[in-house]
């Protein structure tokens, strides 16, 4: 009779693991050979502690939520890492007890229930830590319960909407120590087992101390244990032990491909809808509350997803910035749109009889830099004064450079514009391509193969000519609030070179919501979806915030992001290729450029 206790939590157990075992033998198999092989070359000794100390930082210790919020942090941190060392100490008792290493494996979870008259050398000790430890899951169960009801207690906003097996393994989880406290406690009163925690509560409960009682709050323990294992593969806790997979996977180097495979499974299951990504995300502000990256990822994971959530996202990366897990919620929607979206079917033909020019450095604008010319225009000064024999590579009948296509899910269109556009860079024989446009600049360097050829974004490329003094922009206490575009920061990590080519013509004034967390300026192409009138209130939304900050100019590198924020007409905003050219000492010469936007035309912009 004793033994049926451990047969809930037994077979939710054994159900638990063999659900692991299948689905992680099925993502496994399902990656490519390459990938295989990665994987198994990433447990050598080096990769493979790299790996554990990422999985007890992260998924133990829940480092990247205590930056976020210390008291949240603390919460996961107390569930997660307490659970598992009392899993741990538990073990080692039961072995120090038994004097043995091989011990049954439900021994450690019910020892105090089962080791009633024998005691051994440390066991006080024992009872101590597990108490301790107890008492810390405890403070983590209570954080829990409070969180759902006060989140704003903990820096959040909102939290996700839970579904019904969610609550389900929610509840039983919430049960589980609690019920175990009780358990122990009664067992301490009637055994004399316990320490400071589960004694105390075994004198508080010991009027209703008795055999059967204990026999009861046991197996109720066992209930709620054996539950939530039979529940976490089809709820949001099914993130634990994916998320270990996730880590070993991702630091072997496997990357996300264009087309769904099983490495797409891996980080939408690892997904714990934590609800850390809804406050980052500004749609809420245009009332866009359905599309944001944790329901995109249960809806992939739940085979429900809709186009009207998939293509109504900026693309701007702000989720994946607090995202504990570090899941790459961006490649994983634009996958999911080429998975959904019919193949643009042009040829390109046209292109063909386009040929390559020779020349040492070739400058492409971009779609987004023709639509504000002044920014060309202060580039052919900047490469007139430099000297270089520049190749205007998309001035006339030239093709994009095939990211918006990608952002749209168009994959083989944009295919095909890579090539060619790669044809005739490395035919002009090249050394160095510059862009203006954080979408071109992320593009060419994450997508094309141009072997020796630099990619160089234009801040890298003045930077460059300030400090070989090639020109010399003149200092002023001009106050700049420099915008970091997603594209550009997020995307590409790039946050200093801009601003250090702004530091040499005026004062760069810090703001609380730039680099990781700049706003995106509402203007995106990745969001197919989006009103304008939405697209203003997002705008809006990131001027009033940098007005704050009484800038005269609000500098930005991105064509895209100007053109946005020049329609508030509430602020003044410049590219930092036209702020390094206004700036120019008046002792410089700057040889006018025959262009198609003359230097007239750009200071009439200016103005």
């Amino acid at each position: 009779m004793e033994n049926f206790i451990i047969i809930p939590f037994t077979v939710g157990l054994i159900y638990l693991t063999l659900v692991l075992i299948y689905r992680f033998v099925k993502w496994i198999r399902g990656l490519s050979k390459l990938d295989k092989l990665r994987l198994v070359q990433s447990f050598k000794m080096r990769r493979m502690l790299r790996s554990l100390k990422e999985v007890f930082y992260e998924g133990l210790l829940h480092r990247k939520i205590f930056r976020k919020n210390p008291v949240l942090g603390y919460m996961h941190m107390s569930l997660a890492f307490g659970w598992f060392l009392l899993i741990v100490l538990g073990h080692v008792e039961v072995m120090a007890a038994r004097r043995s290493l091989l011990v049954p494996f439900y021994l450690p979870v019910f020892f105090r229930y089962f080791e009633t008259g024998t005691t051994f050398f440390a066991s006080g000790i024992f009872s101590f830590l597990m108490d301790s430890f107890l008492l810390v899951v405890l403070s983590g169960v209570t954080l829990a319960m409070l969180k759902r009801f006060k989140k704003q207690l903990f820096g959040m906003k909102k939290t996700t909407r839970l579904k019904t097996g969610d609550r389900m393994a929610l509840t039983s989880l919430w049960l589980i120590f609690p019920l175990r406290l009780l358990a122990e406690g009664m067992s301490a009163e009637l055994y004399g087992n316990g320490s400071f925690l589960t004694s105390t509560v075994g004198h508080i409960i010991g009027s209703f101390s008795s055999e059967p009682a204990n026999l009861v709050l046991w197996t109720a323990y066992s209930c709620a244990l054996g539950f939530f294992f039979a529940a976490l593969p089809n709820s949001r806790y099914m993130h634990i032990p994916t998320e270990v997979l996730l880590i070993f996977v991702r630091n072997a180097g496997i990357r996300l491909k264009k087309r769904n495979n099983t490495y797409t499974d891996i980080q939408v299951f690892s997904c714990s809808r934590c609800g850390l990504c809804l406050d980052n995300c500004q749609m809420a502000a245009a009332g866009i509350n359905h599309a944001q990256s944790v329901y995109i990822l249960k809806n992939i994971r739940n085979n429900n997803l809709a186009d009207e959530q998939l293509f109504n996202c900026l693309l701007c990366g702000k989720c994946e910035v607090d995202c504990p897990v570090g899941i790459n919620t961006i490649d994983l929607r634009i996958t999911q749109r080429i998975e959904s979206t019919l193949q643009y079917n042009s040829s390109y033909n046209y292109l063909e009889d386009l040929p390559a020019r020779k020349a040492s450095t070739i400058y492409f604008a971009g779609c987004m830099t023709h639509l504000t010319p002044g920014i060309i225009a202060s580039m052919k000064i900047l490469f007139r004064m430099a000297g270089e024999s520049v190749w205007f590579m998309d001035e006339e009948k030239a093709p994009c450079c095939g990211r918006p296509l990608m952002l749209a899910g168009q994959h083989d269109a944009a295919s095909k514009l890579i090539v060619n556009n790669t044809r005739k860079i490395l035919g002009s024989g090249a050394k160095t391509l510059v862009v203006s446009c954080p979408i071109c600049y992320k593009v060419f360097r994450e997508d094309y193969e141009l072997g020796n050829v630099e990619v160089l974004f234009h801040a890298e490329y003045i930077s460059r000519l300030i400090r070989e003094q090639i020109i010399l922009p003149e200092k002023t206490t001009t106050r700049i609030v420099y915008h970091d575009p997603c594209e550009l920061g997020r995307g590409m990590g790039m946050f200093e070179p801009p601003r250090e080519v702004l530091r040499t013509t005026g004062k760069v004034i810090p703001v609380k919501n730039e680099k990781q967390m700049a706003h995106c300026c509402g203007g995106s192409l990745g969001n197919l979806k989006i009103s304008q009138q939405e697209r203003a209130v997002l705008r809006n939304q990131a001027v009033k915030d940098y007005q704050q900050y009484l800038p005269d100019v609000l500098a930005t590198a991105c064509p895209l992001c100007k053109k946005t924020f020049a329609r508030h007409r509430g602020i003044e905003v410049m590219d930092i290729a036209e702020i390094v050219v206004s700036s120019i000492r008046k002792s410089e010469e700057v040889v006018p450029v025959k262009a198609s936007v003359t230097e007239e035309a750009f200071a009439e912009e200016l103005v």
